[in-house]
């Protein structure tokens, strides 16, 4: 199996605020299916020309391929020496200036990082993959306004199909720049597009707490808790802080129940134990 570069390259750290991060989309695996056997269009490599403009695209999207699986992996220097090989044989590839710039952040060079987007938008302008990982970096780099264009610029590509992704990052963003009413608005259209995401439901539900919306704050958080799959230590803290805000103190008891019985070890059970509830 093998990790679809695409998808590698979509792959951003869990969203949860207020340690705001992204859900990006799941990284998805292929069959690999290799020269000569079943399935194959491809030539034995005993067969292939190693100048002909095809062997050349193929091995590229290769190594593209092999680069996105060793970042999936956390094997980032692997990854790097990946794109580096693919970046020999093909050196216009704005996938794989993507990928590098996403890695690149991931090992904490913004310099290298911003450059490597940068180049792949030069090359392909109207990349939305590209413009939503770039657009999370300058996020992630404070850099709030800029970051907002480019999540915009992703937003208004033709038959984009991961706005929900796009909007879930730039309503983190808005949050995390203290913009409260622009992060709310911008999470409820990416619900309204999907509303069975719990990190859309979470960071909407913790928005509005942060606005004293406690009654949709608690609509939100409790979508999530109500299936057994989504809860987490985080789901029944943002709860547990909403019903205390609330002043309902069954509520609070049970949540915090709840909190030791399955979390006994979670950073949010200790809190709750202190009550570090406006730390």
């Amino acid at each position: 199996m093998s990790v679809d570069p695409r998808a590698a390259a979509r792959r951003l750290l869990p969203l949860l605020l207020p340690a705001l991060g992204v859900l990006g989309a799941c990284t998805s695996t292929t069959q690999v299916v290799m020269p000569g056997m079943p399935g194959s269009n491809e030539l034995p490599a005993e067969k292939r020309n190693p100048a002909d403009p095809a062997e050349v695209e193929r091995r590229a999207h290769l190594r593209l391929e092999l680069a996105g699986m060793y970042f999936g992996r956390g094997q980032t220097d692997t990854a790097l020496d990946e794109l580096k090989a693919a970046l020999a044989a093909k050196p216009e590839f704005p996938e794989a200036y993507g990928l590098r710039g996403l890695i690149l952040a991931s090992m904490g060079d913004a310099q290298g990082a911003e450059a490597s987007f940068r180049r792949a938008l030069q090359m392909r302008p109207g990349d939305a993959d590209v413009l939503h990982n770039y657009g999370w970096f300058l996020c992630q780099q404070r850099r709030y306004d800029e970051a907002d264009a480019q999540f915009r610029a992703a937003l208004a590509q033709p038959q984009y199909r991961d706005a929900v992704r796009t909007l879930l990052a730039q309503g983190a963003c808005q949050a995390r720049a203290g913009r409260w009413a622009d992060a709310e608005a911008t999470l409820a259209r990416s619900y309204e597009l999907d509303p069975a995401n719990p990190a859309t439901a979470y960071n909407l539900a913790e928005v509005q707490l942060r606005r004293g919306e406690l009654e949709r704050a608690r609509f939100y958080v409790q979508r999530i808790n109500a299936v057994p799959e989504q809860v987490s230590a985080q789901s029944l803290w943002l709860a547990a802080r909403i019903e205390r805000r609330r002043g309902d103190r069954d509520a609070l008891a049970d949540l915090g129940r709840k909190l030791r019985d399955r979390f006994p070890q979670s950073a949010e059970t200790l809190r709750f134990e202190r009550g570090q509830f406006d730390d």
